[in-house]
C-alpha cells in the first residue's frame, strides 16, 4: 500500500556563507524525523526537530562537502545518540572536513566517526515511506539522492540545480560522472517528482529536462 504523500512533511532552512540547504524531514504518523545536510543551518534544524516533539532517527549526508557538513558538532550535541550516514567514497572527504574549512579560512575540528553507510540501491524507511538512495556521483565521489516515489520529491544535494549542475572543480569532481548521474539517476525520474537542492530553490525533474541550459544541447528536452 502506498503510504499517504501528506504524512511526509520537510523543513527547510538556509544560512551562512555558502547559502546552504539542509533539511529536516518528519514522518507525522510516526513522529519521527531525520536531519539531511546539516551545513550552518544546523542549529535552525535542531529547533525544528525540538519544536516539533520528533524523535531524531539519523542524520543523513548527500555528500561530505564542507557546507553540508559544517554543523555536525551542533546536531551531535543535541542528539548525541542519532548516527551519521553517508557513503563509503565520501569517507576521505569527511574525514579532511577540517582541511577543507581551512580553504575558506573556516575552523573545524575533526567530525563525529559515523554510524552507518548508505548503498547505491538500499533503501530507507521514512515512516511508513521508502526511500530509494542512489549513488550519483560526479560533483563528490559519494554523493547520493534520497528519493521519497510516493511523495513524489527527491533530495538531491549538489547534483543539480534549478537551472543549473553541481560544480566539478573541488576534489573528487568529475564532469562526465555528474552528467552520466543527472542523464541515469534524476532524469529517469517523473517529470513531475519535485528536486529539493543543497542551494537554491526547488525545482522539477520536467523543468530541468526541458530547460537547464546544461542539459538541454545533450538532451534536448529527452533522451540522447
Amino acid at each position: 500500500m502506498t503510504a499517504d504523500p501528506s504524512d511526509l512533511r520537510v523543513h527547510t532552512a538556509t544560512a551562512g556563507a555558502f547559502a546552504e540547504n539542509g533539511y529536516v524531514v518528519e514522518s507525522v504518523s510516526t513522529g519521527r524525523a531525520w536531519i539531511v545536510d546539516p551545513g550552518a543551518c544546523a542549529p535552525q534544524l535542531v529547533a525544528t526537530v525540538r519544536s516539533g516533539d520528533c524523535t531524531l532517527e539519523s542524520v543523513l549526508l548527500t555528500h561530505a562537502h564542507i557546507d553540508h557538513v559544517e554543523g555536525l558538532h551542533a546536531v551531535r550535541a543535541a542528539f548525541p545518540d542519532a548516527p551519521i550516514l553517508l557513503h563509503d567514497d565520501d569517507l576521505p572527504l569527511y574525514r579532511e572536513a577540517a582541511a577543507q574549512a581551512s580553504w575558506f579560512g573556516l575552523e573545524l575540528d575533526p567530525l563525529p566517526e559515523p554510524g552507518g553507510r548508505l548503498e547505491a540501491g538500499g533503501t530507507l524507511a521514512w515512516g511508513p515511506h521508502e526511500v530509494e538512495i542512489r549513488h550519483a556521483p560526479g560533483h563528490a565521489p559519494g554523493h547520493v539522492v534520497f528519493i521519497a516515489h510516493d511523495a513524489g520529491l527527491a533530495l538531491v544535494g549538489d547534483v543539480i540545480f534549478l537551472g543549473s549542475i553541481g560544480r566539478t572543480d573541488l576534489p573528487g569532481g568529475d564532469f562526465h560522472r555528474l552528467m552520466r548521474s543527472i542523464r541515469d539517476e534524476v532524469l529517469t525520474l517523473p517529470d513531475e517528482m519535485r528536486l529539493l537542492t543543497g542551494h537554491g530553490p526547488e525545482t522539477t525533474v520536467g523543468h530541468e529536462r526541458r530547460h537547464n541550459p546544461w542539459l538541454v544541447p545533450q538532451y534536448r528536452g529527452g533522451f540522447a
